[in-house]
């Protein structure tokens, strides 16, 4: 029997297994914001994985197959493959398993992909999948066709039904609808988590450090749904974890420029550039606005930086823990 605890989180990029983690049991799919629903999936791969006494995985693919088929309006991704690779491991999966999704992986048939790639380089002991989950090309394999092949083998397999809030499916794209809604409770509530991302410090204007408000700048992906405005947010940083108050936008009273996502931590001294922040997004406080002196700007800073601080002072909703230091 194999003890996944005897081994750490492995990020393997394509289908050649070391021999830990030889057999294992996969979920299979995207899994964007890795949100309750997929979970539900990644559990039920714990589950047999630990019947079989086989290591658990989940089995992705990069690009994004609709970055691939729809280059030109790539979507925006909840969870990158840096943030995805940290939260399986937090759920307890053995392993990520990256294939690349290009021009010959979109042209295999259904049937090849289960025999080659599950059943031939994986040899998977059992398979996970959730039951809108369609592959191969023409999208011609289905979950019962997946199931049909495991069985036929001798292996296990599972279709896993959807996971439904308020009468709908809980969905990535519901999430990114509540993250440009500006309805964090929302989108952390069908998550099951605080809704997070990295972003490397740039150098800026240096005008927050006029105002009193020295802030990290951090560029979102040019397709980032983040509704712009205020934000309390709490912050990692090399493992310690700083509350702070944010501001996403063009900065309309200065330059009107790009957005940029401004971070001022709370009680910290120090330089970030050049580091990667993991960034928890905790709620939205307003919009943006444009003031007509800076004595009103930084007033608002002010009022904007305490309603941060007693919101991050607040209970965490149990339904949506923070994760952070992920």
């Amino acid at each position: 029997m194999i003890d996944p605890m005897h081994h750490p989180f492995r990020l393997i990029y394509g289908s050649s297994l070391p021999a830990g983690l030889a057999r294992p049991v996969v979920a299979i799919g995207n899994f964007d914001g890795l949100h309750r629903g997929h979970r539900v999936v990644t559990d039920a791969a714990r589950c047999l994985a630990a019947q079989h006494g086989r290591p658990s995985a989940l089995l992705t693919f990069e690009p994004h197959p609709r970055s691939f088929f729809r280059p030109e309006t790539p979507l925006f991704r909840l969870t990158p493959e840096p943030i995805k690779a940290k939260l399986v491991a937090h759920f307890g999966l053995d392993a990520m398993i990256i294939l690349p999704f290009d021009a010959t992986m979109a042209a295999t048939p259904a049937e090849t992909f289960i025999d080659e790639v599950l059943f031939g380089a994986l040899d998977v002991a059992g398979v996970v999948i959730g039951h809108d989950f369609q592959f191969g090309k023409g999208r011609g394999g289905t979950p019962e066709s997946i199931a049909a092949a495991c069985h036929r083998t001798g292996r296990a397999a599972e279709i896993i039904n959807p996971l439904n809030e308020g009468g709908a499916p809980i969905s990535s794209s519901a999430i990114r609808a509540a993250l440009a809604a500006g309805d964090l409770p929302l989108a952390n509530h069908l998550l099951g988590y605080r809704y997070l991302f990295e972003a490397e410090v740039r150098h800026g204007e240096k005008i927050g450090r006029t105002l009193g408000y020295p802030t990290a700048n951090l560029r979102l992906p040019d397709n980032s749904v983040l509704k712009q405005g205020i934000y309390a947010v709490r912050v990692s940083v090399g493992g310690v974890v700083y509350g702070g108050v944010a501001s996403y936008g063009r900065r309309p009273t200065f330059d009107n420029g790009a957005p940029l996502f401004e971070v001022f931590l709370f009680d910290f001294s120090g330089d970030l550039y050049g580091q990667t922040l993991t960034v928890e997004c905790v709620a939205w406080q307003r919009g943006e606005e444009k003031f007509d002196s800076i004595e009103a700007l930084i007033a608002q800073m002010d009022r904007d930086a305490q309603k941060a601080r007693d919101i991050l002072a607040a209970a965490i909703a149990p339904d949506a823990p923070s994760l952070l230091p992920l």
